[in-house]
Parts: structure tokens; sequence; C-alpha cells
């Protein structure tokens, strides 16, 4: 699956700065690699290290992955409705209310990994069974005109921001 053309998804900041950040055209090759990256990096943390905040507030490398986890699933329900056809508004949601209600430092590491995986191999394969025609589809989400192919993409580019942040803030990967 390609990166979506300028007209699929909203000229706003949101949008533009998740798409920006996968730089290959191909976005199920950059899911693939970013699941193997993540596993990766994770594994090897220590207990210490997956609890640790760099700032009062901000959120452990563990509540990172369980927000990577949920925002996908976000998009990927997203992407598969408006990919089906669907002509509701599909609601937005706000990242830190969700973190509130989730308590994923509670959670055991494991098994927040597991789903990690779970939800992305999911995610791979029904975002390769969509073709051109699909992928193109338009709907309307949190409020804006945007493609399957975009949102997909916007789930690459979320997890390339916090694998960023997690290198320049938290010193892991």
């Amino acid at each position: 699956m390609r990166k979506p053309f300028e007209n699929e998804f909203p000229d706003d900041k949101y949008f533009s700065f998740y798409i920006e950040k996968v730089e290959s055209q191909n976005v199920i090759d950059v899911l693939m690699a970013q699941e193997s990256l993540v596993k990766k990096i994770y594994k090897n943390l220590s207990e210490e290290q997956k609890k640790y905040q760099y700032a009062v507030g901000k959120w452990t490398p563990q509540q990172i992955l369980g927000h990577l986890t949920d925002t996908e699933r976000i998009f990927g329900y997203r992407a598969l409705c408006i990919a089906r056809g669907e002509k509701q508004s599909l609601p937005g949601f706000n990242e830190n209310e969700y973190m509130d209600a989730s308590h994923f430092n509670e959670i055991p590491f494991e098994s927040l990994l597991e789903q990690y995986r779970l939800v992305r191999e999911s995610s791979i394969a029904l975002f390769s069974s969509f073709s051109e025609e699909v992928a193109s589809r338009i709907g309307i989400a949190n409020g804006h005109e945007v493609s399957a192919r975009a949102l997909v993409c916007m789930i690459a580019g979320h997890e390339r921001h916090h694998l960023n942040i997690l290198k320049e803030r938290y010193n892991i990967g």
C-alpha cells in the first residue's frame, strides 16, 4: 500500500505531522519493520526503564507501548470502516483521557507486548487485503475527510513519532 496523496487527508498539523514521518512509499513494509523494531526495543528494557518518566506527568515507556496499541486499534477501526464504505462520521478520541483510564503500568508488561504484536499482525493482514480502490475510499474521522490509506499511514507515522521520543528523551532504541 502506497502513501496517500495530499487530497486524501486534511491539510492540517495533526494529519500531516504523522504522514510526513513515513519515509517509504510502501506503508505495509514500514509497519512490518516497525513491529520488529518495537519488539526488539521493548524486549531489552529493564523493569526500571519500563516505568521511567523523563519528567513529571510524562508517560512511561510501558504506557507508550499501550498507547501505540490503543491508537492502532482506533486508527485501524477507522480505516476498516472507511474501506467498507461507512458514511457515518467516526469519533475522535482524547489520548490523555484514554491514558488516564488505561492503567498500563499495572498491566503485566508481557501482556502489553503480546497485545501490540497481535494488533500489528492483524492490522497488516487487514491492510494488505485492501485493493487500491478500497484503500483510497474517503470517509469522515474526527471531523475530517480522510482516506483509509491515510489512516494506515498515520499508524506508521504515529509510531515513528513515539519511537523518536523514546530515543531522544528516554535514551531507548
